[in-house]
Order: C-alpha cells, then structure tokens, then sequence
C-alpha cells in the first residue's frame, strides 16, 4: 500500500535536500489521523504517558525548565491499533533510502502530549552518545488550532527563523543534526506523533541527493 503517490514524494525529497527541512500538509489519511488521534487521547486517559527527559536513555534527565511534554513510546508489536501509522512511516524511511540512498535500517516513535503552558527550548534531536538520528518526523494531531493556541514549532535557519504552525494532519520532516528548533509555549494541549529515521552504524554521514 502506498500513501502518497511518488511525484510527490519526490518533490518533498528535493525540498528536504534543498532546505534541510520540508512541510506537508495533510500527510494522513483522515481515517488514519483519526485513529492516531483517538489512541494518544485513550493513552492519556488510562495515564499511560511519562514525562520526557533530555538525552539518551542512560542519561536521561527531567528538568521542566527546559522541556515539559509528556511521552508514550509505540512499539510496532503491541500497538497493533497503529498499524497503519507503522506503514506510512515504512513508507517514508524506504522512500528516502530509494532516492537519497541512505542507509535508514529503523525508526523510534512515540505519541507527544505538551500540557498547557509547556515549550522545549531550543536543540537539536542528536545525542553527543549517540549520533544515529536521522531524519526527524512531527505529524501534528491538533483539532482546529488557531492563532494564539501556541505551541508552534521554530525552526532556526542561518538567514532567520521559520514559525510552522502545528495545524492537524501536518508533517514536518528536518535533518536530525543539522535543524535546531524549539517548541513555543502552549496555551492548549499540544498532541503529535514524534520520531526519527535511524541509521546504522552511527557517525555514517547524511547526504541528500
């Protein structure tokens, strides 16, 4: 099954290789971002979410000062539910090995929560530790936001700063290593599916073509 058709793929690979970074906007199937929706809110009903850290997980540190979402790590084997979700991200890590020929072997994704008043200040998604994110991926899950809700992302260029609004259905993909970026204050629950494209072995340079 193929979600998007390639002409597409292929002009948002060239946006990724020219800028660092591409916006797309109903990245989802409705029916699609319907589920991702209802099964993030569910976890959050049963409390199944854990306030995130800063590192790698033999460093991991909570400090709200910085960072203050809250996480729940999928796993392709118990949420079944999410299916769908695990393909349209198979779909993308095989399409950027097919034109960038990368050497993408896996991903992690987790389901992001940004109480009210919440941010996470500027970074970038790598770790001194380990160095093998990739690609990064948000897909926004947020009903009809609007101005003032908060929670945009920043994305810092060397010719200035991008605001992308974290609008429902959209997706965001940046190089890892090389985009920082913050998460602006919230005003409202922030909700997204979050990960990275991985490569093995770390310290393999990013190259797109």
């Amino acid at each position: 099954m193929n979600f998007h058709p390639e002409e597409k793929w292929i002009d948002w690979v060239d946006q990724l290789s020219l800028n660092d970074f591409v916006v797309i906007d109903d990245f989802l199937p409705e029916d699609l971002y319907k589920r991702v929706r209802s099964f993030l809110l569910h976890k959050l009903e049963v409390d199944e979410f854990d306030r995130a850290g800063i590192g790698s997980s033999n460093k991991n540190l909570k400090d709200t000062s910085i960072r203050g979402d809250f996480t729940y790590w999928l796993d392709k084997d118990r949420d079944k539910d999410l299916s769908l979700a695990f393909e349209i991200i198979d779909e993308t890590k095989n399409i950027l090995n097919r034109f960038c020929f990368l050497s993408l072997s896996g991903y992690e994704f987790h389901l992001a929560y940004y109480p009210e008043g919440t941010y996470y200040k500027k970074h970038l998604d790598q770790f001194q530790e380990r160095s093998n994110r990739m690609v990064s991926v948000i897909i926004y899950l947020n009903e009809d936001w609007k101005k003032g809700d908060g929670g945009e992302l920043k994305i810092f260029k060397e010719d200035g700063e991008l605001i992308v609004d974290p609008v429902a259905g959209r997706c965001v993909m940046f190089k890892s290593a090389d985009v920082p970026h913050e998460v602006m204050q919230t005003n409202l629950g922030r909700y997204s599916l979050t990960g990275w494209l991985l490569y093995q072995p770390s310290g393999v340079g990013f190259v797109l073509g």
